[in-house]
């Protein structure tokens, strides 16, 4: 049986009942370590499963799955990833790649960013389409997150948006010339984010995000750890806080939708940055009715 078991969110204690036994009985277990980061160390893990984990980077989940699913099909194998299986389409691919190979899969399942945003008070049922931005070069700066946040805005509903990591990456040289020399790790800040956007919506000139009266609500380290911070505003209030109010990485942004509910308002209150300020713009541009 090939097992991919979400890990969830905080530390080692996430894990699901039923996705530690699935680590406990398996020869080989693996961590992906690319498409998002824990926040505890793999040795920590190791402890609590009582396994010993093998890391698995981008090179070995693209171009040796082969050797992730051998003998799959005759003993039980994991594949662990941070929050839940299915967010992100590396662990599809690898799932379908199995299933060719008439390998027996079991998904189990954990709490992820796509449910946990849920922590900042705006209702899961108000968002669209999650969208990815992604570190934006002097040579490269993709815009086609923005239509999917104007969609969500013309609808009225809130836009998830997860922002890059850099992990194991090899700049444009050393990949030309094939050297395995890989960057230091990064992390899009907060305000890095809210700069691309702005960036891009001066271009396009839209109005759906308005530095004055955008609301949005900035999320780092979700999962009920003691270092979970969560922190609303104006896009332009957000942008002026210094780096040290959002945490450590990693970080997502919730651009705020027009189809705001007066509770979502009040809810999120406790963690504006200017509480008067963000019941003002929700009441004037947002159409709020507060007392």
């Amino acid at each position: 049986m090939f097992y991919i078991v979400g890990l969830g969110l905080c530390d080692e204690k996430d894990i699901t009942v039923r996705g530690l036994e699935a680590v406990k009985g398996s020869s080989r277990v693996y961590l992906e370590a690319y498409t998002s980061i824990l926040m505890v160390q793999k040795e920590r893990l190791e402890v609590f499963y009582g396994k010993e984990l093998i890391l698995a980077d981008r090179d070995m989940v693209e171009t040796e799955s082969d050797d992730i699913l051998r003998n799959a099909n005759t003993e039980d194998v994991a594949f662990l990833v941070v929050g839940d299986p299915y967010g992100a389409t590396t662990h599809t691919d690898i799932v379908l790649r199995a299933r060719a190979l008439n390998i027996p899969t079991r998904i189990i399942h954990n709490a992820s960013i796509m449910n946990a945003v849920g922590a900042c008070g705006l209702q899961l049922y108000n968002f669209g389409q999650t969208v990815s931005l992604v570190f934006f070069t002097e040579t490269w700066k993709p815009g086609s997150f923005y239509d999917r946040i104007k969609e969500n805005a013309d609808l009225g509903m809130h836009t998830l948006v997860l922002l890059d990591i850099k992990v194991k990456e090899q700049s444009e040289e050393n990949l030309a010339r094939g050297r395995k020399i890989y960057e230091p790790p990064r992390y899009m800040s907060i305000p890095q984010a809210i700069s691309q956007l702005t960036e891009i919506e001066s271009l396009r000139q839209t109005g759906i995000l308005s530095p004055e009266s955008t609301l949005a609500i900035a999320l780092s380290r979700v999962g009920g750890g003691l270092d979970e911070r969560i922190v609303a505003g104006t896009l332009a209030e957000l942008l002026a806080q210094p780096p040290e109010v959002y945490g450590d990485p990693l970080h997502s942004l919730v651009v705020v939708g027009k189809r705001l509910h007066h509770l979502e308002v009040e809810y999120a209150e406790q963690f504006a940055v200017n509480r008067k300020t963000w019941r003002d713009v929700a009441r004037r541009m947002y159409g709020c009715a507060l007392e």
